[in-house]
């Protein structure tokens, strides 16, 4: 009687056994199959994937996962299409921006070397071509800097840092210009206080507004600069009496090389702004201008208070 028993209990555990082993090689088999189907979806580069929904939790997540990835890969993928369009973009203003001053060069240096030139038209015409290379160099560097910055080749980190220090950079690199065309630069006095932004680059954005306001006022002149505390951000002002600004060039003067044709006879090349407003968009801060033609330009740059 004992030994039937024992049988029997060895035969149904046998049983359940080959049922577990039969039960887990299905398993195994069918989560074998789920993850062969998410991976040739995955390398077959689908924008649409598209996973069967199902109650097992392992499976859920296995499911969720493989979402994940693909719209990392296709993160990645944007990213990098985008970095190539500006590249592309980068390269064909290089090649427009170049032209000019390359021809130039070309031109005054066929004139130098002809014999018949006086010492003095050979000194304006070495003149004329030391200073279309130094337009170049600069243009170089310009393109270089706002590429880094369009790629993210540049470790932009912004924080709470005081914000006098960084206005006293931004005016003391534009001073020596300043000087040249018996030009004043006023800070209205104000109490220091901490804003969220990056000192480096924002003494940049600065700057390259200052020049401007530089460039385009008369002799004997005067550029203000304000800071008008707010509620969530802080607002610079930068107020020229210079040529002023026709409303209907406001979104225009940002764009990436853009230039009136009211200024064609200034030295630019119309990058300062676009960098500026690139700079301020970084730190979550913005740039605005009014104006009024032959009047002068009120650029306001707000940064946000610190965080």
């Amino acid at each position: 009687m004992n030994n039937s028993i024992v049988i029997t209990t060895v035969a149904v555990a046998l049983v359940v056994c080959c049922l577990v082993v039969v039960i887990s090689r299905r398993y195994v088999a069918k989560m074998y199959d789920t993850i062969s189907g998410i991976l040739e979806q995955i390398l077959s580069k689908k924008d649409n994937i598209k996973i069967a929904d199902t109650k097992d939790l392992r499976e859920s997540k296995l499911a969720h996962q493989a979402k994940s990835i693909i719209e990392m890969i296709n993160n990645d993928v944007q990213k990098l299409q985008d970095e190539k369009e500006i590249i592309k973009g980068l390269i064909s203003d290089i090649s427009h921006q170049y032209k000019t001053p390359l021809a130039n060069i070309a031109m005054y240096t066929d004139i130098l070397l002809q014999e018949n030139l006086e010492e003095d038209e050979q000194r304006e015409f070495l003149r004329r071509t030391k200073e279309q290379a130094e337009k170049m160099d600069w243009l170089m560097q310009a393109l270089l800097k706002m590429s880094r910055l369009e790629t993210g080749a540049v470790d932009f980190t912004a924080a709470n840092d005081y914000i006098k220090e960084t206005i006293a950079r931004a005016v003391s690199s534009v001073y020596s210009q300043a000087r040249d065309k018996n030009i004043k630069i006023e800070v209205e006095e104000f109490t220091d206080l901490k804003l969220f932004h990056n000192r480096k680059w924002t003494s940049e954005a600065l700057t390259n507004i200052l020049e401007n306001a530089i460039k385009y006022s008369p002799e004997f002149s005067i550029i203000k600069i304000r800071l008008t505390p707010l509620e969530i951000y802080s607002k610079i002002e930068i107020t020229d009496q210079g040529m002023g600004i026709d409303k209907k060039d406001y979104n225009k003067i940002f764009k990436r090389f853009y230039r009136s044709e009211k200024v064609s006879e200034y030295k630019g090349m119309g990058i300062g702004l676009y960098l500026s407003q690139f700079i301020l968009s970084k730190e979550g801060g913005y740039i605005t201008v009014k104006s009024e033609v032959g009047k002068g330009s009120t650029f306001s740059v707000f940064l946000q208070k610190a965080k």
